[in-house]
């Protein structure tokens, strides 16, 4: 039987390759799709565990060799998902869990509709700036240009919220992380034909409040602070 495909979004600096690494730490049988990109590593990242670094003539090989189920060219760097990834979770029966950006992501759903779409939105441009900046600081260089268009970016990417099924807010990290194991845990009960615990009932009530639809007040004042307008 297939597993579930979840699709995590965010713009860079919204924190959520430490809800990632988290997560990972709490849900047993949930696979983490390891992307192909063209940039360099950043500070402890290491092949094969945040990503597979490539140069720029062979991503392009494997577009050509149509090796890739999605793939994007973000700030001048390439970063794609393999096929293959997904085509081993799925003889093996697993979920399985593809962090990638917006542009990624709607490759993906048109693709696979079925799958489960998060999107993470940092709470403020201020916030995200700071986390920007200290990121960069740690990186040994801050450039405040590259902050100014990562912000820029970050202001259209959120604009594509609409698109996902489920929206995080990452301001406080103990809550977005459970939130997160929440919509992970709920969708797979909802699959499930097992009876419906105490606790089962918990997580599908805290997922079901992150589901877009349901999320416009909390989402209001965020949105505003980066200049856009709910619905």
């Amino acid at each position: 039987m297939a597993g579930i495909l979840f699709i995590i979004s965010a713009p860079s600096g919204s924190g959520k390759s430490t809800l990632v690494n988290q997560l990972r730490t709490l849900v047993s049988g949930l696979e983490f799709s390891i992307s192909y990109t063209t940039r360099a590593p950043r500070g402890s990242e290491e092949e094969g565990r945040e990503y597979h670094f490539t140069d720029r003539a062979e991503f392009e090989r494997m577009i050509a060799a149509g090796e890739f189920l999605e793939y994007a060219e973000v700030f001048g760097n390439y970063y794609g998902t393999a096929r293959r990834t997904l085509e081993d979770a799925e003889r093996e029966g697993k979920d399985i869990l593809l962090d990638i950006d917006v542009q990624g992501a709607a490759q993906v759903r048109e693709r696979l509709p079925d799958a489960v779409s998060i999107f993470v939105m940092p709470p403020t441009p201020e916030i995200l700036a700071t986390r920007l900046r200290n990121r960069s600081r740690a990186e040994g260089h801050v450039e405040q240009e590259v902050i100014e268009r990562r912000l820029a970016k970050a202001k259209q990417e959120i604009e594509n919220y609409r698109q996902y099924g489920y929206i995080l807010v990452n301001d406080i990290l103990d809550r977005a992380v459970e939130e997160l194991e929440a919509i992970v845990s709920s969708e797979r009960i909802c699959r499930s034909d097992g009876t419906i615990t105490a606790e089962a009932a918990r997580l599908i009530k805290i997922a079901e409040a992150c589901r877009q639809q349901n999320s416009m007040q909390r989402l209001g004042p965020v949105l505003a602070s980066f200049g856009l307008q709910g619905t």
